[in-house]
């Protein structure tokens, strides 16, 4: 198995909407022990505040992590100070794609599929605790409150995400990026964790939704 050590840890770097529904199913299927994940999302107050010592500290409950605050910027920058031998793995996907996806699925959740919600919608919407949408939009996003689905800007907080950490990685042998909906990509995956590849392909998982 390739965790030794108890510092070796695997994290999941990609943003929400990009295949991470299929990656937690593969990663359990190689052994790993996951994160929970409604713990790692109560921690957004850390988040918010900057206290990266939390987040650190939930770090020590599992081997690997995905989803919030994993996925957000920057917890990436900190956990490689803690865990520079950690696996990190960025899953990416279209920009166009995966604005639709993100927008489809809040619409779903939070606004009867009618329509992209409001301000109104995330305060409201009791997942976690009420209001805890709003919270995460306010303390990722931070999109102008009366357009808080900002195409321009969403995309644009993205893509710097996803370029900000393809560039710190750059050459690092212990990084990869991945599609998971292009072939070959789960081989890839099972290669760089140094584990036996179980299918073919990647099982895709949230196909309403799209991951």
């Amino acid at each position: 198995m390739f965790l030794k050590n108890k510092n070796d840890k695997v994290f999941c770097i990609g943003r929400n909407k990009t295949g991470t529904t299929s990656l937690e199913k593969v990663l359990k299927e190689f052994g790993f022990k996951m994160g929970n994940q409604s713990e790692g999302e109560m921690l957004i107050a850390a988040y918010r505040e900057h206290d990266w010592d939390k987040i650190v500290k939930f770090c020590k409950s599992a081997e690997t992590f995905q989803d919030v605050p994993f996925s957000w910027p920057y917890t990436w920058l900190f956990l490689y100070k803690t865990y520079p031998n950690a696996k990190f793995i960025l899953t990416i996907r279209n920009e166009e794609d995966w604005y639709r996806s993100i927008t489809s699925f809040h619409s779903k959740l939070f606004a009867g599929g009618k329509r992209v919600p409001v301000k109104e919608d995330l305060i409201n919407a009791n997942y976690r605790y009420p209001g805890f949408i709003w919270d995460a939009n306010r303390a990722v996003w931070k999109t102008p409150e009366d357009d808080i689905y900002n195409k321009e800007l969403f995309i644009a907080n993205y893509r710097r995400h996803n370029e900000d950490i393809l560039h710190f990685f750059k050459d690092k042998p212990n990084f990869i990026c991945l599609d998971v909906s292009k072939k070959g990509s789960y081989k890839l995956l099972a290669d760089f964790l140094q584990k036996e590849a179980l299918h073919e392909e990647f099982p895709h998982l949230n196909k309403t939704n799209n991951d």
